[in-house]
């Protein structure tokens, strides 16, 4: 709520709901901002203004045209590492600043491009912020929620990734109908939207506490903890929070490894299994990538185009309805990811994607021996319409999610970062092979991911712990425990709901520490 004297108090004198509401609007922009940019360039891409202005016209530039789109990544992946390398100095909200600074410069260039050389450039500068706000963003939702809606708040973030994606997609739509160097421009310079919203949020609202803590800041972090939470600052729950908190930091600081050491394996690296921790989370990301959803992303009119055989204006109809579809299952995903946990969305959304490349591997390769190879292609598009039905319900949101829990505090930022340049690389590698591998091998290609599909799943059932429904701080104590890297068999590894033994400490954590205060005022009253 907020108070009469809102002026005098941090936050506008915002707490509780509203002040998550906040942040929940900060990190979501910048998430709508994201999954605008990715799909802003499947529409550029087949509009004949752009592709004559950058000399990008005919089937001998197509390895041209897949290298200025994923250039994009190789950009987004140097800004995960300066997230990697700066972050952990710079703060949350700073980082996010900066990210937002860079990629409106690259927004002003690519808008305002004249050539090949400029475009390269802006997409570039454009990816390098974008690259320290996907690191930072998940990181700072994570760390501000409370753990029973920090799975639904980060998949939030993700359903309005998806939003953004939709928008653009009925942009270049409604636009490709104009024509000429708007149809291409305005798409492009209309992400300012999102920056200058992003201006105006990110500046007034609180940093994470934890990053607070780890900075010696305990009596900053302790006041935001207590304004998340609408509770005084030396309420049992508050006191127990930043004792959590402040073990699990003094406890990594007095065992943190170097990069040598987390890598060699050296003595250190086994109190909190800091390297498998950081596998985990920047495996989700590999799999996300080569699971196939930036095929789709970045080139679904293209696809449809030259896989299928449809016409322009049709694909470009069927990629915006397409993400309509998407986003409304997307939806679904935020109420089941505590429900179901991180493991049961990333095996259902794996098994549905399979299932989806497998009969589009089937019905292309008869499209290409039938005589009605028209209407078999034409079979394959509720396949590729079930494919984002699949990926958005687990292997959309899980993998921007999943590294910011599993990892340990002080390796949160780093893990985060090395799951998210992990993505832009593979991201990269995805972009550039596939309008090359759709031209030069036809239905084969589809078997590639078919067959990446299958892999992951055992991946995910037997190594995969789940996260849900427990605290950052848990999952320290978790892996303090030496678990198997083996979870099948472990109830603490796969347990949805949240283990009995963390609920019991945090309740004796929180009565000792009623109990201790009662004692206090008794002795100032008896005094």
């Amino acid at each position: 709520m907020r108070s009469p004297d809102a002026k005098k108090k941090p936050f506008f004198g915002l707490t509780g709901g509203w002040l998550t509401f906040w942040l929940t609007v900060a990190c979501a922009t910048d998430m709508t901002l994201f999954g605008y940019d990715q799909g802003v360039f499947s529409g550029v891409t087949v509009t004949k203004d752009f592709l004559e202005q950058h000399d990008l016209v005919g089937p001998s530039r197509t390895k041209v045209l897949s290298t200025v789109t994923a250039i994009y990544d190789v950009g987004c992946f140097f800004g995960a590492i300066i997230a990697f390398t700066w972050g952990e100095r710079l703060g949350r909200k700073k980082a996010i600043l900066v990210g937002t600074t860079i990629m409106a410069i690259g927004t002003i260039i690519k808008a305002s491009s004249y050539s090949l050389a400029q475009m390269f450039v802006g997409r570039i500068i454009l990816g390098l912020g974008n690259g320290i706000n996907t690191t930072t963003a998940p990181v700072w939702q994570t760390e501000t929620a409370h753990h029973k809606w920090r799975g639904k708040l980060v998949l939030f973030e993700m359903v309005m990734n998806i939003a953004g994606f939709c928008m653009v997609n009925w942009i270049n739509y409604g636009l490709s109908f104009r024509g000429g160097a708007v149809a291409w421009r305005f798409p492009i310079a209309f992400q300012f939207f999102f920056i200058i919203i992003l201006f105006a949020t990110v500046p007034w609202l609180p940093e994470s506490p934890r990053w607070l803590m780890q900075q010696g800041r305990s009596e900053e972090a302790v006041e935001i903890l207590a304004a998340i939470e609408a509770k005084a600052t030396n309420d049992p729950y508050i006191v127990t929070q930043r004792n959590e908190i402040e073990f699990s930091v003094q406890y990594e600081r007095e065992n943190a490894p170097s990069w040598k050491e987390i890598f060699l394996r050296k003595k250190g690296t086994n109190d909190t299994k800091n390297l498998r921790r950081l596998l985990l989370g920047a495996g989700t990301q590999f799999m996300q990538q080569f699971e196939g959803i930036n095929i789709m992303s970045y080139y679904m009119p293209l696809v449809l185009i030259n896989a299928v055989g449809l016409s322009e204006s049709m694909a470009r109809l069927l990629a915006a309805c397409n993400s309509v579809s998407y986003l409304l299952f997307t939806c679904l995903s935020v109420p089941l990811v505590e429900r179901w946990g991180r493991r049961g969305l990333m095996l259902f959304s794996t098994a549905g994607q399979g299932f989806s490349f497998l009969v589009i591997t089937i019905l292309l390769r008869f499209a290409d021996t039938s005589g009605n190879g028209d209407k078999v292609a034409s079979a394959s598009i509720a396949f590729f319409f079930l494919y984002f039905i699949a990926f958005g319900m687990g292997m959309l949101g899980v993998p921007w999610l999943y590294p910011t829990e599993i990892n340990s505090l002080p390796m949160r930022n780093k893990g985060a970062a090395v799951a998210t340049a992990t993505n832009w690389m593979t991201n990269f590698v995805v972009v550039e092979i596939t309008p090359i591998g759709i031209q030069n091998i036809g239905w084969r290609f589809w078997i590639v991911w078919t067959v990446f599909n299958a892999a992951f799943l055992p991946v995910i059932y037997f190594l995969y712990p789940e996260t849900s429904n427990r605290t950052l701080e848990d999952l320290d104590s978790y892996y303090r425990t030496n678990p198997s890297p083996i979870v099948i068999g472990d109830p603490d590894g796969t347990s949805v709901e949240r283990p009995q033994r963390y609920i019991q400490h945090e309740v004796e954590e929180i009565q000792k520490i009623a109990k201790d205060g009662a004692v206090q005022v008794e002795a100032v009253e008896s005094a």
